[in-house]
């Protein structure tokens, strides 16, 4: 487990007691962001975002956070997306933050909690997994309110975020498509499983509505979609991969196909096929191909589908180069960029460096 802690000077004592403690502990890797001292005043804000932001952008798998009472902490590191901080004060409230809530960053008092109690309240915060079952549906909610929160915020001409993953399969799955030895047959079954591990984090925030099942025993509450429409539109030929992928997860989506070709002479895409479902309008739409490399291709689809009504629109690539992610958002500001990795830049010859050649060939056996 990777634990980051940072401290104002207030907070100062109580850090470097836990830091003794976890240090100690061989399945725990530990990073401190500060402070050095307890004589120095600092701003407890800028100890918290470093922490937050480092905890939200899974560098680091839990935060602790220390200050004078640990509410500026707490109250600094939730305005960080995707942080999710707990001021703790007792041992109970630890293990119902990480049951209930599944708070990812513990706060404490450093005035206010003595060293032995704050121990064992790390230990339980550490220890305690979240319960999932019927706190699942409130975290989501919080997680949507967040989302969409910051995008009324920002207003409707703000940027789409990039969205990279850090889940251990993904970026192990994606290591063995690099190779360039990895058989046809496994590297499609792998594009195919990486797609369907992406759209399982994409998909994270979708809304549920309580339904009543009958089990073999009894009666039960159970989940189910609230009503949500989506559509998967692979970019021919190389998204065609994708597709099954996701569609083991939402085999209810509808799917839609878009052909393009770079014309020699002006190198821009021109369509040649597309065929998309009647409604496209009232649908979430995932449009999906293996690498966003310059962005022509990936933009020209886009288009393609805003022409037709399409709204809520997101690319979902499995790599990504920076020039493509700056192309996309260039022409469409508000669409969400999904990658399993974002790699360094394109070659002379447009391919993603360090890539991992041409998906579309590597899919279907062709040069």
């Amino acid at each position: 487990m990777r634990v980051v802690l940072g401290s104002d000077h207030a907070g100062f004592e109580l850090k470097e007691k836990v830091k003794e403690t976890l240090t100690s502990m061989k399945d725990i890797v530990v990073s401190d962001y500060g402070t050095d001292n307890a004589e120095t005043p600092v701003d407890y804000p800028d100890i918290a975002r470093e922490v937050a932001m480092t905890v939200a952008g899974g560098k680091a798998d839990k935060g602790l956070l220390f200050c004078g009472t640990g509410i500026g902490m707490s109250i600094a590191a939730n305005k960080v997306p995707g942080a999710y901080a707990a001021h703790v004060c007792c041992e109970e409230t630890a293990r119902l933050s990480r049951a209930h809530n599944n708070s990812n960053i513990l706060a404490l008092g450093g005035r206010t909690t003595d060293h032995e109690k704050a121990l064992e309240i790390v230990r339980i915060w550490l220890e305690t997994p979240f319960e999932w079952d019927r706190h699942l549906n409130r975290f989501r909610k919080i997680q949507l309110f967040e989302e969409e929160t910051g995008r009324a915020l920002a207003g409707k001409d703000s940027t789409g975020r990039l969205v990279t993953f850090e889940h251990p399969l993904i970026k192990h799955k994606i290591g063995m498509i690099r190779d360039e030895t990895t058989p046809v047959k496994v590297f499609r079954e792998l594009v195919q499983e990486i797609a369907g591990l992406m759209v399982y984090e994409i998909t994270r925030d979708l809304p549920l509505e309580s339904v009543r099942v009958k089990t073999p025993i009894t009666e039960a509450q159970a989940w189910s979609l609230a009503g949500k429409k989506m559509a998967v539109i692979p970019i021919l030929r190389a998204g065609l991969g994708m597709v099954d992928g996701i569609l083991q997860l939402i085999p209810n989506a509808k799917v839609g196909h878009i052909g393009l070709y770079r014309d020699p002479e002006t190198l821009e895409p021109v369509e040649y096929y597309c065929k998309l479902p009647g409604d496209i309008e009232e649908r979430d739409i995932y449009i999906v191909d293996p690498m966003l490399a310059t962005g022509g291709s990936a933009a020209a689809a886009i288009d393609l589908v805003k022409r037709r009504g399409g709204r809520r629109i997101a690319l979902v690539s499995l790599i990504a180069a920076p020039e493509g992610v700056e192309k996309v958002h260039s022409r469409h500001p508000e669409v969400d960029i999904f990658a399993a990795a974002l790699d360094s830049h394109l070659n002379d010859h447009g391919y993603i460096v360090p890539g991992l050649g041409d998906a579309g060939d590597r899919l279907f056996g062709t040069k």
